[in-house]
């Protein structure tokens, strides 16, 4: 199963376009110099970008989440699959004894078939749904996740905006590199993932002292 990709397009703070564009003119000249008619204005890089693709490709959650309904969905084939193989074998069987049974029993035979057919077509459908509502489920949790940390790691390094980018599906055609921020956002949505599945061994071994 291919758990889709997120879509990454996290504002931080309230933005607009018009506050990407701020004045550094400020009293004391420190960050404006007016000369005549000349001025010069220092402008901090409010606005930065995250490869999409790269991140997920390497954060840990995502993989594990994958992992996690990739082994659901095999499962889930396999015992259709049984069921499917199970419900051929009686087919199977009823069709090279059909001829030695009667109007009555062939009929009762076949109702029973149709049913077993159906009730392996609902369970397939159900299982799909299952797994597709499981998926989106999980999207949201990591679109969260992701969407608190760029929160917080903005307002700590004063960014306004955080774009994402995705090659072949993003309006970013080009971003200088020095406006990519994806390693550093990945090695602490990580961090803070190595830490939260820390948290219930730490637990457990102290509750284990306490015995």
């Amino acid at each position: 199963m291919k758990l889709t990709k997120l879509a990454l397009g996290v504002t931080v703070a309230s933005l607009s376009l018009a506050a990407c564009k701020q004045e550094a003119a400020k009293n004391d000249g420190a960050a404006a110099t007016t000369t005549g008619e000349t001025t010069t204005t220092e402008v901090s890089n409010d606005v930065v970008y995250v490869n999409a693709d790269t991140l997920l490709a390497n954060y840990d959650l995502f993989k594990d989440v994958k992992t996690r309904l990739e082994g659901k969905a095999k499962k889930a084939e396999a015992d259709l699959k049984s069921k499917a193989t199970a419900f051929e074998r009686e087919v199977g069987q009823y069709q090279q004894s059909a001829q030695g049974m009667s109007n009555e029993q062939r009929a009762v035979t076949e109702q029973r078939l149709a049913r077993r057919q159906q009730e392996i077509a609902n369970l397939n459908q159900s299982e799909s749904n299952r797994l597709m509502s499981e998926e989106s489920e999980e999207q949201k949790k990591i679109y969260d996740k992701v969407e608190a940390y760029l929160k917080d790691y903005s307002k700590d390094k004063g960014y306004k905006m955080v774009l994402s980018y995705s090659r072949g599906n993003s309006a970013i055609l080009f971003g200088d590199p020095s406006l990519d921020i994806t390693q550093d956002v990945l090695k602490g949505l990580n961090e803070a993932y190595a830490k939260e599945k820390e948290a219930p061994k730490a637990e457990a071994k102290t509750e284990e002292k306490k015995k």
